[in-house]
């Protein structure tokens, strides 16, 4: 065998491993990347899944359920799309059955009360993260911009609220010891973090509420009875607040 043919014979095993090196990287790459892509997804599904379970039913009215339940939907059908063994069919399946719960405000979420320094920090966290799916799902055009805007506002002021829970809490904490300046401080406290949304025509009457408490509590250091009578009041009001999910869109300069 001649030299010349020996050595295109040579030249052309190595191209051919050559190219099979490089197809099987790009193969190797491909598969990988799908499944950073699938894993992705999946726990787009998994934040937003448990972000409407564990957000206190009080806090997510139907706009921030909808947004929630579209990002789930989303990544169910971005998960179809990549073929994956996940049960995307039945998590499909729940989304819609949800949805419609919502928009028939059948939909079972119960309230729970931030009655612990605990509750209202994990409920911050969930209220922060939900913040940033609604920024990114706006930057990614997955929802408008007056949609966006209204909910980040809202959401912003139950950050605010989960803040004021918590001073609430301490404040009675400290009533039940009788800790009455105290208490006040804690008020003051609640009452700084709500005029944080001070265009939110509840954070006003909250604002409103805890001053007139203030007062009482201020006029009452020595009368056990008022104190009780008067905060017991309170306390319902500020407990029951965000049960009428409505008012808070009526204010006709929200969005301005």
């Amino acid at each position: 065998m001649e030299t010349t043919t020996i050595v295109i014979i040579l030249s052309a095993i190595v191209v051919l491993s050559l190219v099979i090196i490089v197809v099987t990287q790009m193969r190797e790459k491909a598969r990988i990347e799908r499944m950073r892509k699938i894993r992705d997804q999946r726990d787009s599904y998994n934040r937003a899944s448990r972000l409407l379970t564990e957000i206190p039913g009080q806090y997510l009215n139907s706009g921030l359920k909808l947004i929630l339940l579209k990002q789930m939907e989303d990544a169910c059908k971005n998960l179809a799309a990549l073929k994956t063994d996940k049960p995307v069919d039945k998590w499909l399946d729940t989304v819609k059955q949800t949805r419609q719960q919502v928009l028939d405000k059948t939909d079972k979420h119960p309230p729970v009360k931030i009655d612990s320094p605990e509750k209202s920090k994990q409920v911050q966290e969930h209220l922060n993260n939900l913040f940033k799916l609604i920024e990114s799902m706006h930057k990614s055009g997955r929802i408008d911009g007056p949609t966006a805007k209204q909910n980040l506002k809202y959401v912003l002021f139950l950050i605010h609220k989960t803040h004021a829970d918590l001073h609430v809490f301490q404040a009675r904490d400290h009533i039940r010891h009788n800790e009455i300046r105290k208490a006040i401080h804690a008020y003051h406290s609640a009452s700084m973090e709500m005029n944080k949304s001070k265009d939110n025509p509840l954070a006003l009457k909250a604002v409103k509420s805890f001053r007139t408490r203030i007062k009482e509590l201020e006029a009452s250091l020595h009368d056990e009875d008022t104190v009780a009578e008067h905060g017991t009041k309170l306390d319902q009001e500020w407990d029951d607040m965000l049960q009428d999910e409505e008012s808070w869109k009526k204010r006709k300069d929200f969005d301005d």
